[in-house]
């Protein structure tokens, strides 16, 4: 009963068994049709978000690029493999929303969420460890957060503004961030709370697939556990 709990077996098998993928807009758009399609047996899903522009906003330019820094001059180094030009990844958000849409699930079930800030001082001291040069803005990632809110607005679907709420009032949102970039436990409860209001009033109606245990029918428990899953 509690093993999707915080340290519950079930949530740190979760943890164990998922691995990191990096992916951008573009390679997502490949893939979504195979994680989400129309056909016989299949569940239409009541709310699906889309959390892409970390990746996407790498740098694409020459690494003999320059930036001002506090400690003088840095060099930026590019990431081409993971980088998506700025109007690409719109249209690539747009497209998957459309997709979605041909599989009839409606903009109104869809929520976009921008990338979150980059603290740069923070991701670089990473990049160093890897032996790379800095390969990130937060000016950067703050473009691709707006494109994908001209997104939603045009298309419809609800958005989490994760790089201007993380940022609101100029607070210090370091501890959101576990190496400058990927969200720490702290960043993870700060999506959860913003998202699960968007999320409660889609799914708030669903009927339980299974009874509680104790709304079980003790003589006939199949009466309970076969029905109609409307309890």
């Amino acid at each position: 009963m509690f093993a999707f709990q915080q340290g519950g077996w079930g949530t740190l098998l979760a943890d164990r068994l998922v691995r990191p993928i990096g992916y951008n807009t573009r390679w997502a758009k490949i893939i979504l049709p195979r994680l989400i399609r129309k056909g016989p047996g299949m569940e239409n899903p009541v709310a699906v978000t889309i959390f892409f522009g970390a990746n996407d906003s790498t740098l694409k330019g020459s690494s003999a690029d320059t930036v001002g820094s506090f400690w003088g001059m840095r060099l930026l180094h590019e990431n081409p493999k993971q980088h998506v030009p700025l109007d690409e990844y719109s249209a690539n958000l747009r497209d998957m929303v459309q997709y979605l849409r041909s599989v009839d699930i409606p903009e109104g079930r869809v929520i976009l969420i921008t990338p979150p800030p980059l603290c740069e001082a923070a991701w670089e001291k990473e990049c160093i460890l890897k032996g790379c040069k800095l390969n990130r803005l937060n000016s950067a990632v703050g473009e691709y957060a707006k494109a994908c809110l001209q997104v939603a607005r045009d298309c419809g679907t609800d958005v989490l503004d994760l790089w201007t709420l993380m940022q609101k009032d100029s607070q210090d949102f370091s501890s959101y961030l576990s190496d400058g970039l990927h969200l720490s436990p702290k960043g993870n409860e700060f999506l959860f709370l913003h998202l699960w209001p968007l999320l409660d009033r889609r799914v708030s109606s669903l009927p339980w697939l299974l009874p509680y245990w104790k709304d079980v029918e003790e003589a006939k428990p199949e009466l309970s556990l076969l029905g109609d899953g409307d309890h």
